[in-house]
């Protein structure tokens, strides 16, 4: 077996496809689907089973896909040893942000590391923060920076930021003309949330279930922009980081009701970090950088 033909295996059971495939490594489809082909003929297994435009591992395939991830990995590590035997840090480092974090915390970080390592070749992608989790889990990136919820063995959870949510209405919302506001009032009102599984809502949902009041949810989404689209334009109340709060929206003044997530760093206890990701680390420990200040509108008075 060589590298390549296993990184086009990964690539295709993680993508899905030839065409994903292809694209991600840069080849064309012929040449992936070459490298498969004589992948299949060496192990004498079929890999995949190609179900109209659907391409689906075999039970061969599930068996090598882990041990590909653990053959591509020591690959990897062997490579990037080889790199840094020199005093500048150099090599890869595989890097996941959530949307929200990559919009409000991470871009001051980024231009910093950039400018003081710049033969580090980082790999950045985007995705909501249970499926970072998994790809650092499952070695397919090195750290993710995330909402923290309940970090179990081998996964490693770093706090760096401390989030604090706000209940938040369009300023012609009903609820954002009373002076005072109670869980109870807020769970008289349809409201918009993230998705069911994140962590995010499991702390709303946690905080009402407690008090054992209801949630009525009109719509959930993954994308904190997207909620404050849905808050602003009066289609319910919402959740939302005080770092987004602006004025196109009301904070309401809810008794009792403090919610706060913790953003960070998820790393695998289990996999020496390379120096690329050290020095990542040492930079956000010593240097979090802030969210910008929310600008917050002035206190509308109350409907008599």
């Amino acid at each position: 077996m060589e590298l390549a033909q296993l990184a086009a295996f990964v690539a295709v059971a993680e993508a899905g496809g030839f065409s994903a495939a292809a694209e991600r490594l840069h080849l064309t489809q012929p040449a992936i689907s070459k490298r498969i082909a004589q992948l299949e003929v060496q192990l004498d297994k079929r890999l995949f089973d190609r179900i109209g435009r659907q391409v689906v591992l075999t039970e061969a395939g599930s068996l090598l896909l882990p041990r590909a991830h653990a053959l591509l990995h020591e690959a990897e590590a062997a490579r990037r040893a080889l790199q840094e035997l020199g005093g500048d840090i150099g090599g890869s480092l595989r890097l996941i942000s959530s949307h929200h974090i990559g919009l409000h915390r991470l871009p001051p970080l980024l231009r910093k590391f950039s400018a003081r390592y710049p033969q580090v070749a980082l790999a950045l992608q985007f995705m909501d923060s249970e499926q970072a989790w998994d790809a650092v889990l499952h070695a397919r990136a090195e750290l993710a920076l995330t909402t923290l919820g309940p970090a179990a063995p081998p996964l490693q959870a770093i706090p760096v930021w401390d989030d604090p949510l706000c209940c938040v209405a369009a300023p012609d919302h009903p609820l954002a003309q009373r002076k005072k506001l109670s869980p109870a009032d807020l769970a008289a009102h349809p409201a918009v949330l993230p998705e069911a599984h994140t962590f995010t809502h499991r702390i709303v949902a946690d905080a009402f279930a407690s008090r054992s009041l209801p949630l009525a949810l009109r719509m959930t989404s993954n994308s904190m922009e997207t909620l404050k689209m849905l808050v602003t334009v009066g289609l319910a109340w919402g959740v939302l980081p005080q770092t987004m709060v602006d004025r196109s929206l009301r904070v309401l003044p809810v008794r009792g009701l403090r919610l706060s997530r913790q953003l960070g760093c998820i790393r695998h206890a289990g996999r020496t970090p390379s120096r690329a990701a050290q020095a990542f680390l040492s930079l956000l420990r010593l240097h979090p950088m802030p969210a910008e200040p929310a600008r917050l509108a002035a206190p509308r008075p109350a409907a008599p």
